[in-house]
């Protein structure tokens, strides 16, 4: 009996198969819950503050550091802790305290409690996605690879639709509105979620398996090292863009368009992860991802640039495009090389560069919002130059590895 036949035979015997779309559904809405609301929804609601709230530019940024700060450390707790991303509580859990941090924002004006608030949004959000990811991963690995990056998609339809409320409620009520109701939309998400399976007990032989595979494997320092320099600069570059986008648009183009421009960002981030992961059946990845850096750094630019509101579209169209698709394939790059523990190198140094990006560009904003951008296209290109330095004698005939997402 082949192993495949044999899963197929003992998942009957577990009870009716479900379809692997309900899996996708319930995947989708976690991670649109913690990261599409929970740690983006900040990104359209920050200038209400500016205008409604008497939030300063080095305030704002500081939240944005907070979520950031808080988001790493609940990636190392999944790390460190592996069987958090085993724990339906974990998940469950989360998503309450993620909800109550969102509904909290309103109830206070106090820059110390929202610093409290956007902090353990960003630690809940890490670990929402890592049950979400773990679980996809575990569960969606004998489907299609079009299906996890569908799931992934759920970071987007996050990010659209609380755009979409934000863009609603501006014109009708205030800031305290917006965040109550991105509360709502979570709550929704969560609901949906709520009975996502996560990643089963890892079988004994898989870790021994992998470890022969790693040291059997060439030497791949050199590439790892580029690539790990290329997707931290991306995570001090987009970070900036992902923060601060809406409230630069809407410096130079009429209110509405910023928030219009992240719905876009949304839309386009839905099918962006499914779509370089089918990229990637026909092009090399050091190519994709040093194309995929150079479009991302020209939409983040576009805004400072030229300014206008078609500007400000294509800039949010090749933005989403784009944010998701480097980790898609920075992270399937990683776990290539067989390097040890690539997605959590990998992730940490993302992690650390998200923090320092609202930190680098502080200085900036006393201007407003453009140089912050352009700087942030900058370093996007010195990603994309390292991406380039990837793509000599990149090893690309190695032991096939499953690809992963981010």
């Amino acid at each position: 009996m082949s192993l495949r036949t044999q899963r197929r035979f003992s998942a009957r015997s577990r009870g009716p198969v479900r379809s692997p779309w309900t899996h996708v559904a319930q995947a989708a809405a976690a991670l649109a819950a913690g990261m599409g609301v929970g740690r983006f929804v900040y990104t359209p609601i920050l200038p209400l503050m500016h205008t409604q709230a008497g939030l300063s530019s080095a305030a704002g940024a500081n939240l944005a550091t907070a979520n950031y700060i808080g988001y790493l450390v609940g990636a190392l707790l999944g790390i460190a802790l592996p069987a958090l991303a085993r724990s339906p509580v974990v998940l469950r859990g989360s998503l309450m305290v993620l909800t109550g941090s969102l509904a909290g924002m309103p109830a206070a004006h106090s820059t110390s409690v929202w610093i409290v608030l956007r902090l353990l949004a960003g630690l809940t959000s890490a670990l929402i996605f890592v049950v979400a990811v773990s679980s996809v991963l575990s569960h969606l690995r004998d489907h299609p690879a079009h299906l996890p990056g569908w799931a992934f998609g759920g970071v987007g339809g996050g990010i659209a639709l609380s755009g979409l409320l934000v863009l609603v409620l501006r014109s009708v009520a205030d800031w305290r509105a917006a965040w109550w109701a991105s509360a709502g939309l979570a709550t929704v998400f969560a609901a949906v979620s709520w009975n996502l399976r996560p990643e089963g007990t890892p079988a004994s032989g898989v870790s021994s398996t992998t470890g022969t595979a790693r040291r059997s494997g060439p030497r791949t320092h050199r590439w790892f090292t580029a690539l790990f320099a290329a997707y931290t600069l991306e995570g001090i570059g987009y970070i900036v863009a992902g923060t601060f986008l809406v409230a630069a648009i809407e410096q130079s183009s009429p209110g509405w368009a910023g928030s219009g421009a992240w719905v876009l960002v949304g839309l386009a981030a839905v099918p962006s992860s499914a779509l370089w992961a089918w990229l990637g059946r026909r092009w090399s990845r050091p190519d994709l991802l040093c194309a995929a850096l150079i479009i991302q750094a020209v939409g983040i630019a576009l805004p400072a640039l030229i300014g206008g509101v078609t500007a400000a579209l294509i800039s949010a169209l090749l933005f989403g495009a784009t944010f998701l698709g480097v980790s898609t394939i920075a992270l399937a790059a990683g776990t290539h090389l067989q390097f040890p523990r690539p997605v959590a190198l990998l992730t940490a140094g993302y992690s650390v560069g998200q923090i320092l990006g609202p930190l680098v560009v502080t200085p900036l904003l006393h201007h407003g919002y453009h140089q912050a951008l352009v700087l942030a296209a900058l370093v996007v290109l010195a990603a994309a130059g390292a991406a380039a330095v990837l793509r000599i004698g990149f090893p690309h005939h190695m032991a096939v590895v499953r690809s992963t997402v981010p």
